[in-house]
């Protein structure tokens, strides 16, 4: 069997490894940057490793739950959860929203990227991951061959692990991913996804309810709700460290090792 971490990169995947600041391990042909749209993100590299990651189990609750939340979400499908989500007072954030972040992209896809909490940019439009970290995580889909316009196997669903940005940019408390994480779980019972690809300290923690640093996360295949997990950093992380940007491209390496492994 070939090694499914050295897929075939076209012309335009490679040119988004190098947009996103990523040198493949693999001899390349020369790419024309200048057919790609530029970013703001610089070259680094780094080797992949840790393909064989073990598989870990969902660790126990260490999160409340909260009674506030509108009745019935458990069982709502995608309509019930938009016009829950908009209405939602659950907690504190209602009052820093313009728009409830709900999610956007392919209902069918087989990943879904989960970030932390969505920022202004994002309430203000609606839609997860805005402004240069969006444009940075849509240069890290494509090298993959997915987009957050893509249908099926070709999209991604994105989402926070809030629909609410804090205050100041703040990290979200426990008990404000607690709060939210009943609208996660449904999305992630009806997405049906393959693979979830959490993008964050706070999307660890919503997802594996776990406070260990993201880093000690990395590199090994958690489950939630059964669904494989795989953590790593988050993109406007990634546009302040750019070091780590081979990291993350080792993590996407492992998702993709997880959902060929999965057909």
């Amino acid at each position: 069997m070939n090694d499914p971490t050295r897929f075939d990169l076209d012309a335009r995947q490679r040119a988004m490894l190098a947009e996103m600041g990523v040198r493949v391990w693999m001899p390349e042909p020369a790419v024309a940057l200048s057919d790609v749209a530029a970013s703001d993100v610089a070259a680094s590299a780094a080797p992949v490793s840790k393909m064989n990651a073990p598989i870990l189990p969902i660790q126990a609750s260490t999160f409340p739950a909260h009674p506030s939340l509108p009745l019935g979400v458990t069982g709502m499908d995608w309509a019930g959860l938009q016009a829950a989500a908009a209405e939602c007072e659950a907690c504190g954030l209602c009052a820093q929203r313009t728009h409830s972040v709900v999610g956007m992209g392919s209902r069918q896809a087989q990943w879904l990227v989960v970030g932390d909490a969505p920022g202004d940019e994002e309430s203000a439009s609606g839609q997860p991951f805005a402004g240069q970290s969006g444009r940075l995580l849509d240069n890290m889909l494509k090298a993959v061959g997915l987009s957050r316009t893509g249908e099926g196997a070709a999209g991604a669903y994105l989402m926070h692990a809030t629909q609410c940005p804090t205050p100041d940019a703040r990290n979200p408390s426990p008990d404000e991913l607690s709060t939210c994480s009943a609208y996660l779980s449904r999305k992630v019972a009806l997405a049906k996804p393959r693979v979830i690809v959490a993008m964050g300290r706070f999307a660890m923690q919503a997802l594996l309810q776990t406070t260990e640093p993201l880093g000690k996360m990395r590199g090994q295949v958690h489950r939630y709700q059964g669904v494989p997990v795989v953590v790593t950093y988050p993109p406007a992380y990634l546009l302040r460290n750019q070091a780590d940007k081979g990291k993350a491209w080792e993590d996407l390496c492992l998702v993709l090792k997880v959902v060929q492994e999965s057909t």
